[in-house]
């Protein structure tokens, strides 16, 4: 499948997402920790996302969504495995509407229960992405919800991008302007919003994904240049378990200079850097972008670099698996 370019999101779309989620959603904060800067030789700001609405970026590109709804809607519905469903449910919720949301049966049960407590209902599905759809699908024939897409949507794109026009203005403030962004890229919604926003306001930094290698669709995409839509993703980065989406993919491709991959050694270390040195809670998939400094490390040392943490849910009974007492993490 192919996307006309008309029917990808713009640079403009981004701003005027900023202004429909204006006083909505969070402007979270840019954090530094001299630690990390000396563990990994470079400067590091970190997008505090986990710090958002639901606890994660993904709510930006829900109330952007539902800001642009048709007239008459009254329920939306989605596919999540967590952080989109929970978002979804909550910008409904302030709207007013209904909203269903189907879950794979492997999706973490801290995700599910915050997704059944901004009041939406929950479908159970199969772990595929095929599953999810043919659920969905359902739910809409016996519905007639309107679909809020988790991530191949230029709605949800063009909410998401708002995370960089942030760190942008922040960083300017403090008067060091990334010379990298790096973000965590699974379906690739907030990383083709970061390459829109960026492309737009500074074009001189380099945007740079990041991904679990048992999970690298992405890399595989934008290196090998031919879109990959199937894999069987092992990673405990939950939130980077779907593949590129297809209008992410064409828009990567244009404003992203690369995708990297991380090992699980090195996502668990990074999670245990960020939680010892700054103190924040944040869920595997938002270490995911420290992974890739340390992992990659002469790529970003002596560069100012910003680091999305793109979500805090975390499964708190996966705490004993992911560190065993008198282990290291690894």
């Amino acid at each position: 499948m192919s996307v006309a370019s008309r029917d990808l999101p713009t640079s403009a779309d981004v701003f005027t997402a900023a202004q429909n989620i204006a006083g909505r959603v969070r402007c979270t904060p840019l954090m530094r920790s001299r630690l990390i800067d000396t563990a990994t030789g470079a400067k590091l700001f970190f997008k505090c996302e986990h710090l958002q609405k639901v606890g994660a970026f993904k709510a930006r590109g829900a109330a952007n969504a539902l800001a642009q709804l048709p007239a008459g809607v009254e329920r939306v519905a989605t596919h999540s495995s967590g952080n989109h469903g929970a978002a979804l449910a909550w910008a409904a919720a302030q709207r007013g509407l209904s909203c269903t949301v189907v879950m794979p049966q492997t999706a973490p049960r801290a995700k599910r229960e915050a997704v059944a407590a901004y009041g939406a209902d929950i479908v159970l599905c199969g772990p595929t992405l095929a599953d999810r759809h043919a659920a969905l699908e359902q739910v809409v024939a016996a519905s007639g919800a309107h679909v809020v897409p988790p991530f191949d949507d230029s709605r949800i794109i063009a909410g998401q991008g708002t995370v960089a026009l942030e760190i942008i203005q922040q960083s300017r403030e403090l008067g060091a302007v990334p010379d990298i962004l790096v973000a965590p890229v699974g379906g690739g919604g907030l990383l083709a919003g970061i390459g829109l926003a960026v492309a737009a306001l500074a074009p001189e930094m380099l945007v740079i994904g990041a991904e679990p290698a048992g999970a690298d669709d992405a890399q595989r995409s934008l290196r090998g240049g031919s879109h990959v839509t199937e894999q069987t993703p092992e990673t405990i980065a939950d939130g980077l378990r779907t593949t590129l989406g297809y209008r992410n993919y064409a828009i990567v491709r244009r404003t992203v200079r690369d995708i990297v991959t991380v090992p699980e050694t090195a996502i668990v270390d990074a999670m245990r850097l960020l939680w010892t040195r700054t103190k924040q809670l944040v869920e595997p998939s938002a270490a995911v972008g420290l992974a890739a400094v340390l992992e990659h490390g002469a790529r970003f040392r002596k560069k100012n670099v910003a680091v999305v943490l793109t979500g805090g849910n975390m499964d708190l009974d996966r705490v004993s698996e992911l560190f065993p007492p008198g282990g290291n993490g690894k």
